[in-house]
Order: C-alpha cells, then structure tokens, then sequence
C-alpha cells in the first residue's frame, strides 16, 4: 500500500485535473497560453503579500491574479499589444514576488516550493481546499459552456445570440485565477501553465468534439500526475517537475500517429 502522503499527493494531482483539463483546452482554443504563464508568474507577487499581510496564500494569488488580467485588458483597450502588455506584466510581478519574498523572514528557504510546487507536502486540509477549488472551477466551466464555446468560435456569432464575449472572457479570467491558486501547491507558479497547456494540446491529437478533448485532458493529466509521481519516488526526483515532464512525453508520442496518418 502506499504511504498516506502519497494518496494525499496523486488525489490533489487528480483534483487539479478536474479542473485544468476543460480549462486548459479554452486555454488552448483561445491562444491564451501566454495569459496562463503571466498569471502564474504573478501568483510569487500574491505570495509574498498573503504572507506578508498574514492571509491565505490562496487569497493572494487569486487577487494578485485577477488584478495582473484587468491590467492586461486595461493596456489593450489603450492600444498596447497584448502579448507585450502580458511579457512585462509577467516578468514585473514575479520579479518584484521574489524581490518581496527576501524581505520577509523564514520565507527564503522555502521559495522553492511556491516555484517548483511541493505536492507531497500537501495536508488534509490543502487537499480539501484543491478539490472545493478545483469543483467550484468546473462547475463555472460546466454552467457557462454552451456560451464559452460560442464566444470561442466566432465572437460575432456569440453576439448574435445574446452572449457578451467580455463576460465570457471574464469568466475564463476567474477560472484561471483560481486554478493558479489551487495549483500552486502542486506544480508550483513556474510550472502551472505547462498542466494547463500541455494534457489540452496532447488531447486534441485525440478528439474530434470539444468535450471529449477536454475529457481526454483530464484523463490524460491524471495519469500524468500518478506517473509522475511514481518517477519521482523510483527516480528520486522533484515530484512537481516530474510530473510535468511525463505529461510532455504524452505529449511527444501523441505526435507520432499524427506525423504518420
């Protein structure tokens, strides 16, 4: 049987799944990869602040996450290019996250673990914060569907039929804040795009539908997080980074069928 930390480890992976997989496909539709990685970045920023002010963790990402999203949209309705107004955004936050870390004491020690995610670590009470977390996203995502797509295929369809894009966009936005938060635990903010993209990219070689790809980056992420973590326990090697490094494999050979065909 395996230790108790380890079923604790592979149920959080499998609860973030839930929710990245569907996520992670409109990440992917949507060319949002480069928002992905911006809002995790920013996720050190509301780190250090959550700690520093003495609240949640959680909360901090979750803010700082959301605020990074309206300062983007903010500089692209001014004219600025969205991937730049993303590339300093990004890179200002977790820079000043890690300038404001080494303020702050008993914290430098364990920067490590915000970056890379330190999923065996993970406690009764985080798990239970990753799969309420993880089920509020997918049940937005499970709610909002029908119209995400529509917004996702043609905005000017979506109006059309009486759904405003921006509100859609702002729900992606949410949802995206609050799988950072839930993630950053088990993947760390360096990392967090890769599970958001990777699983997506990888099922679309293997879906013909919407739904089903985002099924099959769910399924495909799971059994990515118990690989994983089976590697990082017979490898001796960093369970978050392990585990987004058997997902970029699943990734390679989904490649290789569609080279043949």
């Amino acid at each position: 049987m395996p230790d108790d930390f380890l079923i604790r480890a592979g149920l959080a992976g499998i609860g973030l799944m839930l929710a990245a997989g569907p996520l992670g496909a409109f990440v992917v539709w949507r060319r949002m990869a480069y928002m992905g990685d911006a809002t995790s970045h920013a996720a050190i920023l509301g780190v250090a602040l959550a700690l520093a002010a003495g609240l949640p963790v959680a909360a901090g990402t979750v803010v700082v996450a959301l605020l990074v999203a309206l300062a983007v949209t903010v500089l692209s309705n001014r004219g600025r290019a969205a991937d730049t107004a993303l590339g300093v955004l990004a890179h200002s936050a977790l820079a000043f996250g890690l300038v404001a870390v080494s303020f702050l004491p008993n914290v430098r020690s364990d920067l490590s673990s915000w970056l890379f995610g330190d999923v065996l670590t993970v406690g009764t009470a985080e798990l239970l914060w990753i799969w309420g977390g993880a089920g509020l996203v997918l049940a937005l995502l499970v709610w909002r569907w029908d119209a995400l797509l529509t917004a996702t295929v043609n905005e000017e369809l979506a109006q059309a039929a009486g759904i405003d894009p921006a509100r859609e966009r702002l729900v992606l936005t949410l949802a995206l804040a609050l799988v950072v938060a839930v993630a950053l635990k088990i993947v760390g903010a360096l990392l967090i795009a890769a599970m958001l993209i990777i699983p997506a990219a990888t099922a679309r070689a293997l879906s013909r539908t919407p739904e089903v790809m985002a099924l099959w980056a769910v399924v495909l992420g799971a059994i990515s997080v118990v690989a994983g973590l089976w590697a990082s326990l017979a490898f001796d090697t960093p369970a978050g980074p392990s585990i987004v490094a058997v997902s970029a494999l699943f990734f390679a050979l989904s490649l290789v069928p569609a080279r043949a065909r």
